[in-house]
């Protein structure tokens, strides 16, 4: 490799003399001198005349028998050289190949050549967070925007990608190669990955300046420690300013642990984790394979369905799933206590130990397993320790960007187009927002996640849209038992449940088989009545339960229903009090055999 040196004079020499001092393999440092217009080493003979910057040419008498020898040794050399090329390994070619790279960027240091930087010094949106609602927003950018210049900045290694399948659907692949790939089968059998765009789709965060048509770069490995509002600038924890036009903080929140695990000793701590990203789904995947038990601690969406999932995991792997909360049943802070009990019931059946009204009072270490002391008076030795108790949500923006928290609900206050402040606004778990039918709100589900994302791209593109979507959740109990819902559902509020027997299309298999597990935006105004009588069904096989607020539905779960969403949200927003809901209810076709 050569290696040209483009300054001049002594400067030229000294960059030079860094590189030979480098031991650069297989490289001439070549300058290009000011002087007569030649490339000379730092130091040549030419024609028997030496030439140095301080007294030019000197001509040398002995050059002549010097370079008589010189022609003969050159001869012989150049044999041994050629001989030398043609016998040397591949693998020394391989190692100067792969010096290369560094080669150019000590040569780019010692010349002052600017490389390209890791990130930009300015971007057109910054977005803060690498999750959904960051992804839901950078699209709408792209939509209403098409040479928009979008970066993302995430605090994870991983591309932005889909959070559900972590608890649900990677654990029931049959092939676990996939899984360790992150990717899966939906319930219906089609094949996909858990992340939203391929590699390609982005470009790197120092080339968006570069990019006249516009583009997308992710930051990974990188967290915003503050905010300035005033001059459009964030800072990273490295110290990195960047400044911005539009900024959108999505930053979710961190998985709570418990005190009792976190004020322990580190071998017990080692055995503990709690439960959120890709990673940590790589890590328990991993873990599983080699232990006898595992404890999950809670009972709410996540915990119940990791549970599940471990415990399908644990059928065919040999290991045992307990799962301990304070609730009398799985879920029992959102669902009707019935229908808690028959959940139960339901997580019992896929292998889990479910011990319920109780909490771990102490924790210690026995024959190199961890040891738990409830509460009950009962001990469970277990391997290893997954807390999932819900999140803590990231406000730590809040002071440098001088924007409002709600001691309550938690997250950063917005207003209806989910602006915080000018040019600053907030999506997803961290959005604390105003509900014109049910007050302010904050939502920790995926759909409000895209939702939410999608409003705030919109309106940083200027398009001044308020907030008035009714996002949904769901949750699956494996691949037969599942619910959607929407509004607000909690187990403190009156409920009135209507329910029939299920038939096999009644899984969320089978909606998805069918197409109805989407979430479409579709007009309910011609929803059609079924008038099917309504028979009983003590095992709730489907069925439509109504969460009550002052006589009127704030909160709708569809058991085992699918495609009926738009029907949930329309009846929310009619707030209307009704005097029979089974009557309500058929506007869900519980009673219809055919899901239309």
């Amino acid at each position: 490799m050569m290696i040209r040196c483009v300054r001049f004079g002594d400067l030229s020499c000294s960059a030079s003399k860094v590189l030979l001092q480098k031991q650069t393999p297989k490289a001439q440092a070549v300058i290009v001198a000011r002087y007569q217009n030649q490339a000379l080493p730092a130091r040549s003979i030419q024609n028997g005349a030496s030439f140095s910057q301080q007294h030019g040419y000197k001509y040398d008498e002995s050059s002549k028998f010097g370079s008589s020898f010189c022609i003969v040794g050159g001869v012989a050399f150049l044999g041994i050289g050629v001989y030398k090329y043609f016998t040397e390994s591949k693998a020394n070619a391989a190692e100067v190949v792969g010096s290369t790279e560094a080669n150019d960027q000590e040569v780019e240091d010692v010349l002052g050549v600017p490389p390209v930087p890791e990130l930009p010094a300015q971007v057109q949106y910054l977005l803060i967070g690498g999750g959904t609602a960051s992804y839901a927003a950078m699209r709408a950018i792209k939509k209403r925007d098409v040479s928009a210049k979008v970066l993302i900045i995430s605090e994870e290694a991983h591309l932005p990608y889909m959070r559900p399948p972590l608890s649900k659907e990677l654990w029931y692949s049959d092939d676990r190669d996939l899984a360790k790939n992150l990717e899966f089968k939906t319930w219906n059998g089609k094949k996909r990955n858990v992340y939203y765009e391929k590699p390609d789709y982005y470009c790197e965060p120092g080339e968006l300046p570069s990019k006249s048509e516009g583009g997308v770069a992710v930051a990974n490995n990188k967290k915003v420690a503050s905010i300035n509002p005033v001059d459009n600038v964030v800072t990273l924890e490295d110290g990195t300013e960047i400044k911005y036009e539009k900024c959108l903080i999505a930053t979710g929140g961190q998985p709570r642990n418990l005190p009792i695990f976190k004020k322990s000793s580190e071998e017990i701590q080692s055995k503990v984790s709690v439960y959120r990203t890709a990673s940590d789904f790589s890590e328990l995947d991993k873990l599983t394979d080699e232990v006898k038990s595992v404890t999950v601690i809670g009972g709410g969406f996540m915990g119940s369905e990791l549970s599940c999932a471990l415990g399908h995991k644990g059928k065919q792997a040999g290991f045992e799933v307990n799962q301990v909360f304070p609730e009398s049943g799985n879920m029992g802070n959102v669902l009707p206590e019935y229908l808690t009990k028959w959940t139960t019931g339901k997580v019992q059946r896929e292998g889990v130990n479910v011990i319920t009204g109780t909490v771990v009072n102490d924790v210690s270490m026995e024959d190199g397993r961890l040891k738990l002391q409830l509460r009950s008076g009962q001990e469970i030795i277990t391997d290893h320790v997954v807390v999932a108790v819900g999140l803590n949500i990231d406000t730590s923006l809040a002071d440098s960007a001088g924007l409002e928290t709600d001691d309550k609900l938690g997250g950063y206050r917005v207003n209806a187009e989910l602006q915080a402040r000018s040019n600053i606004w907030v999506a997803g778990d961290a959005s604390c927002f105003f509900d014109a039918k049910l007050g302010r709100r904050r939502v920790e589900h995926h759909d409000h996640a895209v939702v939410s994302g999608r409003l705030a791209g919109e309106n940083m593109t200027g398009a001044q849209k308020p907030y008035y979507h009714q996002s949904m959740f769901w949750s699956d109990l494996g691949p037969e038992v599942g619910y959607e819902a929407i509004g607000i559902i909690d187990s403190t509020l009156p409920t009135v449940g209507v329910f029939a027997k299920a038939t096999a299309q009644d899984t969320p298999r089978a909606a998805e088989e069918s197409g109805l597990r989407a979430d479409a935006d579709e007009s309910t105004k011609n929803a059609e009545v079924s008038t099917k009588p309504s028979p009983t069904s003590e095992e709730f096989g489907k069925g439509v339960v109504f969460y009550l607020r002052q006589q009127k539905v704030v909160g709708v779960l569809l058991w085992n229903v699918f495609g009926r969403m738009p029907i949930a949200r329309k009846v929310i927003r009619d707030q209307e009090a009704y005097g029979d809901y089974t009557e309500v209810a058929k506007l869900f076709k519980i009673h219809s055999d055919e899901l239309d």
